[in-house]
């Protein structure tokens, strides 16, 4: 009886186990990748028979005898499927997360796994050269790109690159996408009968919003503030525009606005000609001497000549030499287009105020006050407007009425009169008067007794100090037939004494002396006859002097400076460059901000004291030296005396406004003075109060323009 064959019967694997075991063998093995499959059989004798059969050819299945082993091998290829899987190791994870990878740069890693070791970035040392060979070299340069979060080139493939090219061609990326599908009907199209939902409306469906309400108030709120501004209906008819409007039609390059044409060759004329007239033709002389002209200094570039016919003309010689120095001119001459800036005149005259809208100012004579027998040299006037005094080189001192041009007064003083200056105070009557070398004060007795006799008891209330004082000048009472004209105290000075002035409060006054030395300038206080010297050397020839209406400023012009002396701290606060040759006066506007300075040169410079230190603006007005400028104590005026016999008044407003400068506008020209020794107007003088203005003349009259 034959024995029955092991591998039959039911100790046979089943259908799934086979087909497990066969999947496990298929994904483990390496060797079916080979077209033919060597099986070890055993043979009869114990020994193997290696045994052939086609990949396609179904397996026998195994026998229970290889059930230790099938198990053996299922565990070890459960436990090393992973360790021997490459899959694994290409899809490493960089669990740095979505940040910039160029923090990493400076780093030897790129990131870290999963286990949160590094991954070290793969080494590079390629240079351009070798950059350049890969690509020239490397058939699949142009699919690699090199991954961020590893550093690793990858070779894109096939599909990928299909991908790519999809999405760069705007498709979409699935292949099998259709994006033309038919429509689906959702929801039909036909109405029924039956809503979908029966539930019944809610309240609010059926009652006005309040929130709504509350918004649209806001809204017509907001559109009555002007807040919302309603919509501009849009204008439907189109709109036309000149394309070539602002181009040049003939030029060829119409488009480029600075295009400069080039200049055209000047047409060719009668010497040019190939049978000239005789007269363009050249002698002998002339020939020889343009051929020793130089080229440049030549009227022609060519000698006329003369032929028989057209015919017989040859071929200009100079003709490629000419052409070349067209193209020369051509390129190398450079063509701009100069911008004239087309200015009307009148555009440059600043536009100033017309005089009618700045009344008042003085514009008609009024008054002439007559008397004197020689030129009067200066004037001043009484705090309260009533009485001028004027002193004149024939010795005198005359007192008028004002309102009359009565003369009050006449105080022979035997000598030049120079200066005078009558006290600011209202409550004292005493006028400074400056007589050869001294300095006389005077009592004019003139208005309110009790004015004038106050004045008199002031000064006889004096009490000489026990110590006598050393001094610069001589503090001397006046005789009894002096106190019977009016004097009442003489200021003897060693040298000539040629302009007196007082401080706004009328205690001290100054006088400058003509002398080169230290002792020009001096400050007296009449209540305790007391004088002192304030400048220990000398800056200059001081020509006037000044104190500051408000502050405790002294002003001291020179020649050609005005320096500004702080009589507290005793310093020098500014220096004022006049731009003037020879600074003749000075004088300070109410406000104490403005100087005006006239000059023998014809000019008068305005200083604006915080502006700077040269003058705010020259005025050229006058044609000859100016003598005087004065300033009004409440209007905006300022008036100037030359030698030409005219005053001018100026209207000179200054502004609260700091950054606002100050308005000076020429007014009128005030004329009436008679020309007398080349001298015209000595001196100006303003009323106190009203718009009025007094000059004095070399024909020995004082007038009054009202």
């Amino acid at each position: 009886m034959a024995e029955p064959c092991p591998s039959s019967g039911s100790e046979e694997l089943t259908d799934s186990e086979g087909s497990a075991y066969s999947g496990l063998q298929d994904s483990g093995s390496d060797s079916s990748s080979s077209d033919e499959e060597e099986e070890q059989e055993e043979g009869p004798g114990g020994g193997s028979v290696p045994r052939t059969r086609a990949k396609g050819a179904p397996r026998k299945r195994k026998t229970l005898e290889d059930d230790s082993s099938l198990e053996e091998s299922k565990a070890l290829l459960a436990q090393n499927e992973y360790e021997e899987d490459s899959s694994d190791e290409e899809d490493i994870r960089n669990t740095v997360g979505n940040i910039p990878m160029e923090w990493y740069q400076d780093f030897p890693h790129i990131g870290y796994d999963l286990e949160g070791k590094k991954i070290y970035k793969p080494i590079r040392n390629k240079d351009e050269l070798d950059m350049f060979l890969e690509k020239m070299e490397n058939p699949d340069y142009w699919r690699t790109v090199q991954d961020k979060m590893t550093g690793a080139d990858i070779k894109l493939t096939d599909e990928q690159i299909d991908l790519v090219q999809r999405l760069q061609r705007g498709q979409f990326g699935d292949v099998h996408f259709n994006p033309y599908e038919p429509a689906v009907d959702f929801f039909t199209h036909e109405v029924m009968i039956h809503p979908v939902t029966n539930r019944p409306a809610d309240k609010r469906s059926f009652i006005p919003s309040l929130i709504e309400k509350e918004k649209v108030s806001k809204l017509v709120h907001a559109i009555k503030m002007g807040w919302i501004k309603p919509r501009k209906p849009k204008d439907d008819t189109p709109t036309y525009y000149d394309l070539w409007a602002h181009e040049d039609p003939n030029s060829i390059l119409g488009r480029h606005k600075m295009h400069v044409p080039a200049p055209k060759m000047k047409l060719p004329g009668h010497e040019e000609s190939y049978n000239p007239p005789p007269e363009y033709l050249l002698s002998e002389e002339e020939r020889l001497a343009w051929e020793q002209q130089e080229p440049a200094e030549r009227r022609l570039s060519f000698v006329p000549r003369q032929h028989r016919s057209l015919r017989a003309v040859p071929a200009f010689p100079r003709f490629i030499h000419e052409r070349f120095e067209r193209c020369l001119d051509l390129y190398l001459c450079p063509r701009q287009r100069k911008m004239r800036v087309n200015v009307d005149p009148e555009d440059l005259i600043p536009k100033l105020p017309k005089p009618r809208d700045l009344q008042p100012f003085p514009t008609t004579q009024a008054l002439v006050y007559r008397g004197h027998t020689s030129l009067v040299r200066c004037l001043s006037i009484s705090p309260s407007g009533q009485w001028l005094v004027s002193g004149s080189d024939d010795g005198s001192v005359r007192f008028w009425e004002v309102s009359t041009a009565r003369c009050m007064r006449t105080l022979p003083v035997g000598g030049v009169v120079k200066s005078l200056a009558w006290n600011p105070n209202p409550s004292i009557c005493l006028v400074a008067i400056c007589v050869e070398q001294s300095v006389l004060l005077v009592n004019p007795c003139l208005g309110d007794k009790l004015l004038y006799g106050a004045t008199d008891q002031l000064l006889e209330s004096y009490v000489p100090p026990e110590e006598e004082r050393v001094q610069p000048v001589r503090w001397v009472t006046a005789t009894a037939e002096e106190h019977g004209r009016g004097i009442r105290l003489l200021v003897q000075h060693s040298k000539a004494v040629k302009q007196v002035t007082w401080h706004g409060k009328g205690d001290y006054f100054a006088s400058v002396v003509s002398d080169n030395s230290n002792m020009q300038v001096l400050i007296h206080q009449s209540s305790k006859r007391w004088s002192q010297n304030p400048f220990r050397r000398s800056k200059g020839l001081v020509q006037c002097v000044l104190f500051h209406p408000i502050r405790p400023y002294f002003f001291v012009a020179t020649q050609r400076y005005v320096r500004v002396y702080n009589l507290l701290k005793q310093e020098l606060t500014k220096k004022l460059m006049s731009n003037c040759k020879w600074v003749s006066s000075m004088a300070i506007h109410p406000g104490g901000d403005n100087i005006i300075c006239g000059s023998y040169d014809s000019k008068l410079a305005w200083f604006d004291l915080d502006l700077s230190t040269r003058p705010y603006q020259l005025l050229r007005h006058h044609k000859r030296a100016l003598r005087s400028v004065a300033f009004h104590r409440r209007y905006p005026l300022f008036a100037s005396g030359s030698d030409d016999g005219t005053v001018i008044v100026c209207h000179g407003m200054v502004y609260n406004d700091l950054l606002q400068n100050p308005l000076l506008v020429p007014v009128k020209v005030l004329k009436g003075h008679a020309l007398t020794l080349d001298l015209g107007v000595l001196d100006v003088l303003f009323h106190p109060t009203q718009p009025w203005v007094f000059s004095s003349g070399a024909d020995g009259t004082i007038r009054l323009y009202t």
